[in-house]
């Protein structure tokens, strides 16, 4: 390694330290006083609806609206509870919504008509100061957030989704909260409140949007009052939705923990349970369920016992609305998307609760902590802390991948297209790591060089193999080539490499984004060139492009870089062994493409496309230098 690799080689690495320091501290940190010093309990007065409440007949579930630009929450007088969760599309009238459409909202808009109602069952909604019913909720325009229940094509419920599945429902070990239905006593535009009377106890549930609504976006203040017995009472967060990233659901549960150190944040990610799982000694600050992209955040603001309890939800019990596509091939079949809900326990008192459900987007997470963040109480949510990088090497990757996301947050805002910053963010890599480039690009021409003397040897002693070898070692030794330095540097820029790829498949930024309109038009899922009805054995049902440009370019690539005469018969076996291997890593890749997110195919067509020009200029610099010589 020369010395200017080696300078740029620490230098990097020092420059990496010091950035992850960075992103560990940018934001407050504090940790909250013990509980009992920072939260505190605000009673709601029990008022009166401003005009006369529908009477419900016996058993009947009813269904409440509230929504704001942010949220439509449909709750249910089965267990006071949200049986929907619908947060509003961007269109033309909204287009800075940062939750876009994708193709899966369009399929079942058009496959699934009777299922993409919102809300989906009749309800009652405040209209100009006057509870008024709606017959029927509006087609499409909302993502649904939480599981709901699934109809058939004649309108009837084909899948009842079960109340004790419902957001913020209340369980009872014993069954008694099972199936009970809450009597509304207060509900007004922004506000509604239930009431469960039983000999035992007496429940009183409150929701309303949070003060700061364009402050805290996607936040719901919720308050929980239990009198009489409130042994083994635990409320839940909800059924997420699935969403796919690089074609798998991707849940994750998490937790934020106390610590006795108040500079010190601690989430912890939860191990999805295969049944139950109770963790009856930890103390969560919040609790996070999320799918990837969206979740939910039950945040108690008054003290509650400790412990919580995670479940596992077949997805036969709660299925998918992705069972709804291309249903007669069973292309997401219920079983194969369970869900998970996480509990936390309540006491014999008011009790409140956040409860955020929405976007995990990095700008919507800080600017909530921002709000809610109190430096004189110490106290700062920390939600940013629930989002997660999806990939298997996380904790090689997450550093790297947050270094990038800033490049490619500064390239958005110069081009305001994410597929464009995904190739400048290309560029400036590549420019970046340009010196470990051209040290294994140098010696993969030194090798090219001195191949034919190589096969020459290789042809002499064929029937002696250690001479053969001991000869080409020399040969190495005297021109001053080492194979093994080719390999070196690509290992250093490997964690670069693990980031990006782990950075385009969990940046939400990039859900929904159009990068050219009808072929690219979500950069999280593969492109779809044209598409049709009968699922074929790996296409499905999409033709994706973007993997065999790939493949083309690794194959031109590969041509580019061979080294030997190009007529397959004046090639030696280990020349036509080189040939014949990345044949077939052009085939693996194209393959291993195929269902990734377009974004990673943009960054890796675009990689290969600036490695071959830098080969090409390298190429033609050291032929210059030789012809001086």
């Amino acid at each position: 390694m020369d010395r200017r690799t080696l300078l740029f080689v620490i230098s990097l690495t020092v420059a990496l330290f010091f950035v992850n320091q960075w992103f560990d501290t940018k934001k407050p940190v504090n940790q909250p006083a013990p509980v009992s010093e920072v939260r505190t309990e605000a009673a709601v007065a029990p008022l009166a609806a401003s005009t006369p409440l529908p009477v419900a007949k016996h058993g009947e579930e009813q269904f409440y609206v509230l929504e704001n630009e942010f949220q439509q929450l449909v709750f249910s007088t089965m267990g006071g509870a949200l049986a929907e969760l619908n947060l509003p599309l961007a269109n033309k009238n909204d287009p800075e919504n940062p939750v876009r459409p994708i193709g899966f909202d369009k399929a079942i808009e058009q496959e699934s008509p009777y299922n993409d109602y919102f809300p989906a069952f009749p309800y009652h909604i405040v209209d100009s100061g006057k509870v008024a019913s709606q017959s029927q909720g509006k087609l499409g325009g909302y993502y649904p957030l939480l599981r709901r229940s699934i109809k058939a094509r004649n309108g009837q419920v084909a899948h009842a989704l079960s109340p004790q599945f419902y957001g913020l429902n209340i369980s009872a070990e014993d069954g008694s909260l099972d199936n009970q239905v809450y009597h509304v006593t207060r509900f007004e535009k922004n506000l509604i409140q239930f009431e469960l009377e039983q000999p035992q106890r007496r429940i009183i549930k409150t929701f309303s949007f949070a003060k700061e609504t364009k402050e805290a976006p996607y936040c719901v203040d919720v308050s929980i009052k239990v009198e009489g017995d409130a042994r083994n009472l635990f409320v839940n967060t909800g059924l997420p939705e699935v969403e796919l990233i690089s074609g798998n659901a991707a849940p994750t549960l998490k937790y934020r923990l106390l610590t006795s150190n108040p500079k010190k944040i601690q989430v912890n990610t939860i191990s999805l349970p295969k049944n139950g799982f109770t963790a009856s000694g930890a103390l969560p600050n919040w609790v996070s369920n999320s799918n990837g992209f969206f979740g939910l955040i039950l945040d108690p603001l008054s003290e509650i016992p400790t412990g919580f309890r995670t479940y596992h939800v077949s997805g036969i019990q709660a299925p998918t609305r992705l069972t709804l596509i291309d249903a007669q091939y069973q292309l997401y079949p219920a079983d194969q998307y369970p869900a998970y809900d996480i509990q936390l326990p309540l006491s014999a008192k008011t009790m409140q609760f956040r409860f955020y459900a929405g976007p995990y987007e990095d700008d919507i997470l800080a600017q909530v902590d921002q709000t809610y963040f109190d430096g004189a109480k110490g106290y700062n949510p920390s939600y940013t802390g629930a989002m997660s990088f999806q990939g298997w090497f996380t904790f090689i990757s997450e550093p790297f991948a947050k270094f990038l996301f800033v490049l490619m947050q500064f390239f958005y805002k110069i081009t305001t297209s994410w597929g464009v910053s995904i190739i400048l963010l290309t560029l400036a890599l590549r420019i970046m790591l340009y010196p470990l480039n051209a040290w294994s690009i140098k010696s993969t021409l030194k090798m090219q060089q001195v191949a034919p003397k190589v096969a020459q040897i290789q042809e002499k002693y064929k029937k002696d193999p250690k001479r053969a070898q001991m000869e080409v070692m020399n040969l190495y030794r005297e021109k001053g080539v080492n194979p093994l330095t080719g390999c070196f540097p690509l290992l250093i820029q490997l964690p670069f490499l693990i980031g990006m790829f782990d950075l385009l498949k969990s940046t939400f930024e990039l859900r929904g984004d159009s990068f050219i309109p009808g072929w690219i038009d979500n950069l999280t899922s593969p492109d779809v060139l044209f598409s049709w009805n009968y699922p074929i054995i790996f296409f499905g049902t999409n033709f994706h492009l973007l993997p065999f440009l790939l493949g083309a370019v690794m194959w031109v690539q590969q041509r580019f870089s061979a080294s030997g005469p190009k007529d397959p018969k004046t090639m030696t076996d280990q020349q036509k062994q080189q040939k014949f291997m990345g044949n077939i890593m052009t085939l693996v890749f194209t393959v291993m493409f195929y269902h990734f997110p377009s974004g990673l195919n943009i960054y890796w067509l675009s990689s290969m496309a600036l490695g071959i020009l830098q080969q090409w200029y390298m190429s033609r610099k050291m032929r210059a230098a030789q012809a001086t010589v």
